[in-house]
């Protein structure tokens, strides 16, 4: 990608972040969006479909920098409290982005799309763990109701009385 296409890409991200934090995803219009990147309409669709792209492909560049984050997914097996701390930890590294992309309709999509990644991921690692119904509970358990739980607590009792919670109840449930 040259430095032009990198500068406009960019410009149109930003853009994009700028009216989704005061807009909810599907009031946004390809017309604002390319006035405030100064760029034309055809410029927006030479590089994504629609406004739904940008924020999927945007969401997705967060949801990997969260599990890039964690030093090994399978951690979750071996030391599930250790696995919360690091992935808590990445969801507050990119607390910013995900206030604002993954807010409104789109507030379920984080914990959901992180948990079909890292199940994608455990069950290269050990594909016995497919069908291993506790298994799978767990992991749902332990992503959904930790993300809601942080999500919902850490702004009123702060980022790491949550994560100390979290560790706590993992350790209960995983001794």
């Amino acid at each position: 990608m040259d430095l032009r296409e990198q500068k406009t890409k960019k410009s149109i991200r930003n853009a994009f972040l700028e009216l989704r934090a005061h807009k909810p995803l599907e009031r946004i219009t390809i017309k604002e969006l390319a006035e405030r990147a100064q760029i034309s309409k055809a410029t927006f669709y030479l590089h994504y479909q629609d406004i739904y792209d940008l924020s999927t492909r945007m969401q997705d560049d967060v949801i990997r920098r969260v599990l890039e984050s964690i030093e090994r997914a399978d951690l979750f097996i071996e030391d599930p409290a250790l696995f919360t701390m690091q992935l808590f930890s990445a969801f507050n590294a990119q607390q910013h982005l995900i206030d604002i992309l993954f807010s409104g309709t789109q507030a379920s999509v984080l914990p959901i799309r992180i948990e079909s990644a890292l199940k994608e991921h455990i069950f290269r690692i050990l594909p016995d763990t497919k069908n291993d119904a506790r298994f799978n509970i767990f992991l749902t358990y332990q992503i959904q109701g930790g993300y809601y739980a942080y999500s919902e607590n850490r702004r009123r009792f702060g980022d790491q009385c949550v994560l100390d919670a979290l560790k706590e109840i993992m350790d209960l449930l995983h001794p």
